[in-house]
């Protein structure tokens, strides 16, 4: 176990949520995901996460899951924090993936609200207690993404769970429905841990007393993610404003088509992947697309076509 393991403190700054690299024919690139980790790292990304959104978790086995979390856990080999996502719409998956999380150190577990279902507050509330419960001593994080999952989990909900379960620590929001956050730490406090997912929202995050941010678009550019934290706490904001408006089209480009399909394409095309396969039902960009894709990266000075990112 690392000083990372099963501590929410360390939990902050630029997580990259990283995609999971297929070969052409569809099967997991395990190979692949050491060398982007240290890629990564040597940008300064914060942290990592697997099994989020941009990861496609409903595409792939809980095996695969677990195969994609222990090549993550280690390659990052407790230099820093990992945050894998650990949830599903069936608890016993969820219980078998929280349980590999606390197993490979997890600094804390990602737990997605249960998609599908539509599950009442109440119902949202005892699916959490019960993760909480049976991982006394593993943080745990709310990850609210209504757009995917369909229930939108309120904030007096995040506040009974909080008060209720010590180690429920914090969320992850997904919605651009900007005053959640603001009411969550409302109910909760300033010290609980908020965590940006929707990429314009990072730096507005951090002015409320956010932790960081889980932004797709450190896939092919941590560099200007990690730096947006970075200035913002090094108390340079004319920085940090600067960054936010200089990722505009980046993140355009990386919610061209549904996530993480042009990330994908973008860091195939940078050399950071031999092949930017996104598992059915997602399907390779439009050639308009990839062209639309190609003018917005020219307005950026952090990512080139030109020349590859890897070695």
């Amino acid at each position: 176990m690392t000083s990372f393991a099963a501590n929410p403190d360390a939990v902050r700054g630029a997580i990259t949520p990283l995609i999971t690299p297929f070969h052409a024919d569809g099967a997991l690139d395990l190979d692949s995901i050491p060398r982007l980790i240290d890629w990564q790292l040597e940008h300064g990304s914060h942290g990592i996460s697997v099994g989020g959104s941009t990861g496609e978790p409903t595409s792939q086995t809980v095996a695969e899951r677990v195969e994609v979390m222990r090549a993550a856990a280690a390659a990052i080999d407790g230099r820093v924090p990992f945050l894998p996502g650990t949830g599903t719409a069936l608890m016993s998956e969820t219980l078998e993936l929280t349980a590999e999380a606390q197993r490979l150190g997890a600094a804390a577990a990602l737990v997605v609200t249960p998609y599908y279902g539509r599950a009442q507050q109440q119902g949202l509330f005892d699916w959490y207690g019960r993760v909480a419960s049976e991982f006394p001593d593993l943080p745990i994080i709310v990850y609210n993404v209504p757009v995917r999952a369909a229930v939108d989990i309120t904030p007096a909900t995040v506040g009974r769970l909080a008060r209720a379960y010590d180690n429920i620590v914090g969320i992850k929001e997904t919605t651009r429905d900007f005053e959640h956050v603001s009411y969550v730490l409302d109910e909760c406090g300033t010290d609980f841990i908020a965590l940006s997912g929707i990429e314009l929202l990072c730096y507005p995050m951090l002015t409320l007393g956010g932790r960081g941010h889980l932004s797709c678009v450190a896939n092919f550019a941590p560099r200007p993610v990690a730096d947006l934290y970075d200035t913002f706490v090094a108390g340079d904001q004319v920085a940090a404003q600067r960054l936010h408006y200089d990722l505009h089209p980046l993140v355009d480009a990386a919610f061209a088509e549904t996530n993480p399909v042009p990330a994908k394409w973008i860091m195939e095309q940078m050399g950071l992947l031999t092949s930017g396969f996104a598992r059915e039902p997602l399907s390779a960009p439009s050639e308009a697309t990839q062209a639309r894709i190609r003018a917005l990266l020219e307005r950026s000075e952090h990512v080139s076509l030109s020349s590859p990112a890897a070695s």
